[in-house]
């Protein structure tokens, strides 16, 4: 019987190729991909078939094709099995996910981000909005809300309004009654600059029940005293710091005054205060509820 000679057992002739060290190495690696590959293969054939089809097909539109290339591949699995919303604080649920346009079930890839995206941005307390589809199955929703700035009463209505003026909502008002509150046409869009001199001097703030536009040009400020506190066009700050010296050496804002008029800068006006027969004075009262008062302050016409 002829004898059989073998090749030493760690002799090269036994070793893999390269190709095949690399296929093991990454075996591993490419099984878990196997089932999105196949399924992102088959998306890419759905839609050259569509665009095959090209306008003339029956629903052409691109609503049409994304409703269909949607509904194709609900079949492969891809439907919204989540929702997530990112920075949503005020902004109402329901509104807000009638604004999404989409619900768990429904085929991820049968709907429009941005149409999605710019109903969201309708909603009055969002800011800016982002959508995002992360397959197989969910939707991410970021929310930039817009910040509550103060209260703005106008012909006895109360609304929110954020920064730059822009209103947010005439509901539960009541939930931000230590916002400040600013009067009159157009309060909202001018109180920035007047409210962050206020904040910056707190002593003051706190004595401050509204600040109200006067001729939609400047401020009188109502404290809570019920003294009107007259401020110059364009200079608040400075007769801010004016009152405050004001404050502190005379106690002007515990006398018995109806106005104080800053308008000047070399002149200082006080208005005396007529008594009423019981001799008491009403303070205004911010709003507290959705049936609050008005805030008995009226948008006068400069003198």
């Amino acid at each position: 019987m002829p004898r059989v000679t073998r090749s030493p057992r760690n002799s090269v002739y036994d070793r893999p190729s390269p190709w095949l060290l690399l296929l093991r190495r990454q075996r591993r690696f490419l099984l878990p991909g196997a089932g999105i590959g196949v399924a992102l293969m088959a998306i890419f054939l759905i839609a050259n078939a569509f665009r095959a089809t090209g306008p003339a097909g029956s629903g052409g539109s691109l609503t049409s094709l994304q409703e269909r290339l949607g509904n194709a591949t609900a079949t492969l699995g891809l439907r919204v099995s989540d929702i997530v919303v990112e920075g949503r604080a005020n902004t109402p649920d329901a509104l807000l996910r009638a604004a999404i346009g989409v619900n768990k079930g429904d085929p991820i890839l049968g709907f429009s981000l941005e149409q999605a995206r710019a109903r969201i941005e309708t909603l009055s307390w969002v800011e800016h909005a982002t959508v995002e589809r992360r397959l197989p199955g969910i939707v991410v929703v970021f929310l930039q809300e817009r910040a509550p700035f103060a209260i703005w009463q106008n012909q006895g209505k109360f609304v929110l309004v954020d920064r730059v003026g822009q209103t947010v909502t005439n509901q539960d008002i009541s939930q931000f009654h230590n916002l400040p509150l600013i009067v009159g046409a157009g309060a909202p869009v001018t109180a920035a600059t007047l409210l962050d001199a206020l904040t910056e001097r707190p002593m003051l703030a706190e004595k401050v029940a509204a600040s109200v536009r006067v001729g939609e040009r400047r401020w009188n400020l109502r404290m809570t005293s019920g003294i009107d506190v007259m401020l110059p066009e364009g200079h608040e700050a400075v007769a801010l710091d004016r009152l405050i010296q004001l404050q502190r050496e005379h106690a002007v804002l515990d006398r018995p005054l109806a106005a104080i008029d800053l308008r000047l800068p070399d002149r200082l006006v006080l208005r005396p205060k007529p008594e009423s027969k019981d001799g008491t004075v009403t303070p205004p009262i911010p709003p507290t509820g959705s049936g609050a008062p008005t805030v008995p302050v009226v948008a006068k016409k400069s003198t």
